[in-house]
């Protein structure tokens, strides 16, 4: 089993940064895809960034230039710092992994974490 617990989030004003992080722990070999999605109030969740084992990088167009993905496969972590925020930003942030442990593969979740973004 793996476990994927985040931190950071909270309220900001626009214009102003956030720090998401994400680490996993528990039965892992390898750790393909990291990514983050969002969801906002009535909304569908939508894929907002990327990170490969490779370090291929991928943003949502809304967020291109102003947020940044990284991981440190060290410590099964994937990261997102969010600069100049808007209140479209707001939202539930979920980070999502591609884990091989052993030789099964699963998709896990983070149980989300809320950003809130006034104007």
């Amino acid at each position: 089993q793996v476990q994927l617990v985040e931190s950071g989030g909270g309220s900001v004003q626009a214009g102003g940064s956030l720090r998401l992080s994400c680490a996993a722990s528990g039965s892992i070999f390898r750790i393909n895809g990291m990514r983050w999605y969002r969801q906002a109030p009535g909304k569908q969740r939508e894929l907002v960034a990327i990170i490969t084992s490779g370090g291929t990088i991928s943003y949502a167009d809304s967020v291109k230039g102003r947020f940044t993905i990284s991981r440190d496969n060290d410590k099964n972590t994937v990261r997102l710092e969010m600069n100049m925020l808007k209140p479209e930003d707001t939202g539930v942030y979920y980070c999502n992994v591609f884990v091989w442990s052993g030789s099964a593969a699963n998709d896990y979740w983070g149980q989300g974490t809320q950003v809130t973004v006034s104007s």
